[in-house]
């Protein structure tokens, strides 16, 4: 019998949720540790040692000491009066981050290695979950590239704004792959594949929310909000004058590579980021509702209209979110919200992707399930 006709065990699809469900949760806690300025608590990249956080007040008085070495410039810059206290807490998001990474790799590894060995799993779906490896330990690469563009430098307080979206990006790309795979198990037949004009138009919504991650990202990492946190306008100057584009963006000679490069040096580059990041979302609020627009007219499958829905409510939420995040940057950008703004972008670009899904051929050859069964798993 061919492999890739025998049906999946169930074991198989929640197996993969669950890793979704995980890298989700990671995208969270990094930013947890980002908003709390948690990041360079940890100045090593140890993977055998570091699985154990210090364990008495020698090894803890040992790692408070690296941080004020390492990371002066954040320290002396924002945490000069830090006590042990809230070193600990900063360490723990940041070991908690690392940690959930090693617990994703054992969740991973041991069920692959049953599911393998019992021969569950197709030669598709190991190409597939290939790649997921390999995607996995670039993140975690680049995860440590982003840390230690903080450490033993004069330039930064925090980590660098551009290393940070890369590991993001990464890290989005991840979750947007491993939910793809997930998806094709779960759901293997699809109602929607003949309508092209649609997948197309879906498709490419997808990818500037896409790039509108990456720009929030960066926005993140150059803590933008604090520069320019009006709305609807950019800029309210001194004399009550309302700017939907700030001033500095207005000066020529501001327009340099060098200013974007440092971008901490001045407020050239926060103003560009946030504008294009304010400008992508606006072009969000006309395509997506013409999109849900467009798919209520359609006689579509059931699993479409849930996704058109759930991407529908995704923006609405998102859009609040981003808006009560933007105004609450008061001398520090608002960790809650600022974790649920980007927890709340996971969420829409996971509900466009499953919005996607369903304009794909499936994945019938993963699975043994009817033809005819377009529904949404039970």
């Amino acid at each position: 019998m061919n492999l890739e006709k025998k049906p999946l065990p169930k074991s198989v699809a929640v197996w993969l949720l669950i890793g979704v469900i995980m890298v989700f949760t990671q995208i969270i806690i990094g930013g947890i540790t980002r908003l709390t300025d948690s990041g360079l608590s940890i100045t090593e990249w140890d993977i055998i040692k570091g699985t154990l956080p210090p364990l008495n007040e020698v090894q803890w008085d040992e790692a408070f000491t690296k941080y004020k070495t390492h990371a002066a410039t954040q320290f002396n810059a924002i945490h000069s009066d830090m006590q042990m206290a809230e070193f600990k807490y900063i360490y723990f998001w940041e070991y908690f981050h690392r940690l959930w990474a090693r617990s994703m790799g054992f969740v991973f590894l041991f069920p692959f290695l049953y599911f393998w060995r019992k021969k569950y799993l197709p030669p598709a779906l190991l190409r597939q979950l290939g790649f997921v490896v390999v995607l996995a330990a670039v993140v975690a690469s680049f995860g440590w590239i982003m840390v230690a563009s903080g450490l033993n430098t004069p330039d930064y307080a925090w980590v660098n704004a551009y290393k940070l979206t890369i590991h993001l990006s990464l890290a989005t790309i991840l979750f947007g792959y491993l939910l793809w795979i997930t998806l094709r198990v779960w759901q293997p037949y699809t109602a929607e594949a003949h309508n092209r004009r649609l997948r197309k138009y879906a498709w490419r919504i997808t990818y500037i929310v896409f790039l509108q991650i990456i720009l929030g990202g960066i926005m993140s990492g150059m803590k933008a909000g604090l520069f320019f946190n009006e709305f609807p306008y950019m800029q309210v100057k001194p004399d009550g004058t309302h700017l939907w584009i700030a001033d500095v963006l207005k000066e020529k000679h501001q327009w340099t590579w060098a200013n974007l490069q440092d971008y901490q040096k001045n407020g050239f580059a926060p103003a560009l980021i946030q504008l294009l990041h304010r400008s992508t979302a606006y072009l969000l609020c006309i395509l997506l509702p013409i999109l849900f627009l467009t798919i209520r007219r359609l006689y579509a499958s059931t699993a479409l209209n849930v996704a058109n829905w759930l991407v529908l409510f995704a923006l609405v939420a998102q859009v609040t979110l981003g808006i009560y995040t933007l105004i609450g940057c008061v001398g520090k950008v608002p960790a809650t919200l600022g974790v649920l703004h980007q927890g709340g972008a996971m969420v829409l670009f996971a509900c466009l992707l499953f919005l996607n899904y369903q304009f794909s051929k499936g994945g019938h050859l993963l699975s043994a399930k009817s033809p005819t069964d377009t529904s949404l798993p039970n």
